[in-house]
């Protein structure tokens, strides 16, 4: 047993996909405690008779589609706008616009690759400091992960058995700060830039309206829709795909019919491996539960943790090293199950542990030495992975702040679901 885990943990390091290692481990772990391997096809069929789960693919496809038309690069114009004359509004914009971008896509490396080749140019025109930019463009990849429809909140919220709704609902302030803390540094640090208003802003800002005006409306029927209860998960996602489909196919047609397939395969390539690691991961659960893996680990953590205040920084230090190795999709079906039942006995409230969890593992695309949104900037801009790492510290060190206040103040998160 001792030889295969670890043959199991070199092929891991070698490459090798992460269902299948976690596949071998369930089905391993059932054949040494007899138990049937059927169970392994069980938690797949309980998988696909989970509702929610038709939001995956669909809110994942109105993402790629998005990414493909100019509708970002309407966005930008829009914002630019609104708020080019603010000092650091430039700035301002990138986080707001990546934070919306993120949410609809799911991913962040997706955000930088598509928006970066907007934003950074648009930057340095304006005068912002080269590393000042690089760093805004690698953090604001991640900031919408708890904005609905955020795939990371959808998937927490099956893996814990929590309401999704509830997390929609949880994750508005706690997103909302997270943007507004950088929001506030952006503004410090670029307070010395400012473009005067002139007449002609007037004319550019109707100007972008016009081009923006099917897009305006998603954002307010989907999100309005969510949080006002009118929509649950599952139709929401449907509306956005049929608006977007109508929107970029078939009004502004900037998605010709041709590549549609080519966009399908793409977006259903990643929802197949998410489906694929989640029923993976539901049967390891299942077999780490029947060992009692969740009572030794509260042994263990109890040992050296005394209350709840401390199991709370060792929990953010402990997904800060988990984001810097392993993408959020990942770490959420693998480590959620472990952590959920230990959180509940020191007192945190599920919801909570969610926003959490999810506030913390943006901030591991960002921690050194693997960190996934570092090594995506360093490629997309051509910069060495230490000029990165300078470049997003300040970030770093900002939204770890808002971090732990998320984690000592749960009414943050509870505030609007209560």
């Amino acid at each position: 047993m001792l030889l295969t885990s670890l043959l199991l943990i070199v092929f891991a390091v070698l490459g090798a996909p992460l269902f299948a290692i976690i596949a071998a481990s369930a089905m391993l772990g059932f054949y040494h405690a007899e138990i049937d391997l059927s169970l392994v096809a069980i938690e797949f069929f309980g998988l696909a008779e989970t509702p929610i789960l038709v939001a995956i693919p669909l809110f994942t496809f109105a993402g790629f589609v998005l990414s493909e038309s100019r509708a970002p690069h309407r966005l930008v114009n829009l914002s630019q706008a609104l708020l080019g004359w603010l000092p650091g509004g430039l700035a301002i914009i990138c986080l707001v616009v990546c934070a919306l971008f993120t949410a609809f896509t799911g991913a962040s490396g997706v955000t930088i690759i598509a928006l970066g080749a907007l934003f950074y140019p648009a930057l340095r025109d304006a005068g912002y400091r080269d590393q000042f930019s690089l760093g805004l463009i690698t953090t604001s990849g991640s900031l919408g992960l708890l904005f609905a429809p955020s795939l990371p909140l959808i998937l927490y919220g099956v893996v814990a058995g929590a309401s999704i709704d509830d997390l929609f609902l949880a994750g508005l302030l706690p997103g909302m700060l997270l943007v507004f803390v950088l929001a506030i540094y952006s503004y410090w640090a670029n307070r010395a830039l400012r473009v005067p208003w002139t007449p002609s802003s007037g004319a550019e800002l109707c100007g972008a309206f016009k081009e923006s005006l099917w897009e305006l409306p998603l954002p307010v029927l989907v999100l309005g829709g969510i949080y006002s209860g009118y929509f649950a998960v599952s139709e929401a996602a449907a509306v956005t795909v049929i608006y977007v489909f109508f929107v970029e196919v078939l009004v502004l047609r900037e998605i010709p019919w041709h590549r549609l397939p080519g966009i399908i395969r793409e977006s259903m390539v990643l929802v197949g491996a998410i489906f694929m690691i989640l029923g993976m991961s539901l049967a390891s659960t299942n077999y780490m539960i029947d060992i009692g893996v969740p009572e030794r680990l509260f042994n263990l953590v109890d040992t050296y943790v005394y209350g709840q205040a401390s199991f709370l920084f060792a929990l953010i230090v402990f997904l800060l090293c988990l984001g810097a190795i392993l993408d959020i999709f990942s770490a959420l079906v693998l480590v959620v199950p472990l952590i959920t039942p230990v959180a509940t006995r020191y007192g945190i409230d599920p919801i909570h542990l969610g926003i959490l969890f999810l506030a913390t593992m943006e901030l591991g695309y960002l921690t050194p030495p693997v960190g996934l949104n570092l090594f995506i900037s360093s490629f997309r801009f051509e910069r060495s992975i230490v000029s990165i790492y300078r470049s997003t510290l300040p970030f770093f060190l900002v939204l770890l702040c808002a971090v732990f206040l998320l984690a000592y103040i749960p009414w943050l998160s509870l505030v609007l679901v209560r």
